[in-house]
């Protein structure tokens, strides 16, 4: 059984390809972009641990009328800041999905900054094509010399702590699925979860296939932000 991302698992078929060792993948990565499940293990654990962290920030955003750049992990896929988006409210969420350009960007915080709005908080998933949370600051800095911008790249933190109950459970579960999964003879598949049911996906299309994230949270992530 192994547990992680797309190069684990590829471990994973490699061993039951080349070796004929019965092998079963568990999806454990905070990125939450492997397909074959609706959420990996360890995702949730991020999300909570990005969303403190910009509760905290949001504390001297306030009292100091900061605008803040948060950048939160992701690698290519921003499930952790679409998340962090909507958990917190945030001003504008940029993910690697969804391109932004920095003019509809500044209009939006001038529209904040004249609807009087306490704080300004904008999430930056790293791997987009506009660049990460620095890069983004200084592009807007550009155009709203007024703003005191401060940048806060969360970065490994959010690869550590407690596990959250909601993975510890989801964890659970994954691993009892797998041990009867190899029982059965379910070989060079993942183990997931989708609509709350447990599902064996084959390795190579777990790791293969795309997986988006939802329109809809973007949708509401957005009517947040307003």
């Amino acid at each position: 059984m192994v547990i992680g991302g797309d190069g684990s698992l590829t471990g994973a078929h490699l061993f039951f390809q080349e070796f004929g060792i019965p092998a079963i993948g568990l999806p454990g990565t905070i990125d939450n972009d492997l397909s074959g499940t609706d959420l990996t293990i360890g995702f949730d654990t991020a999300c909570n641990t990005a969303i403190q962290a910009i509760d905290k920030i949001r504390d001297t955003a306030t009292s100091h009328d900061r605008l803040f750049f948060v950048e939160v992990m992701g690698r290519d896929a921003g499930f952790i800041a679409i998340n962090a988006g909507i958990g917190s409210a945030a001003a504008a969420t940029l993910i690697p999905e969804k391109k932004m350009p920095i003019e509809k960007l500044v209009d939006r915080l001038k529209a904040r900054t004249k609807a009087m709005k306490q704080s300004n908080i904008v999430i930056v998933a790293e791997g987009g094509k506009s660049g990460g949370a620095v890069e983004i600051a200084e592009k807007v800095q550009k155009h709203l010399p007024y703003f005191d911008i401060k940048v806060t790249i969360l970065g490994h933190l959010q690869r550590g702590g407690s596990p959250s109950s909601f993975d510890r459970v989801l964890a659970s579960k994954l691993g009892v699925a797998a041990v009867e999964g190899l029982m059965q003879g379910k070989y060079d598949v993942m183990a997931g979860i989708i609509n709350n049911k447990i599902v064996y996906t084959p390795i190579t299309k777990a790791i293969v296939d795309d997986k988006e994230v939802d329109e809809d949270d973007f949708r509401i992530a957005k009517i947040l932000s307003t």
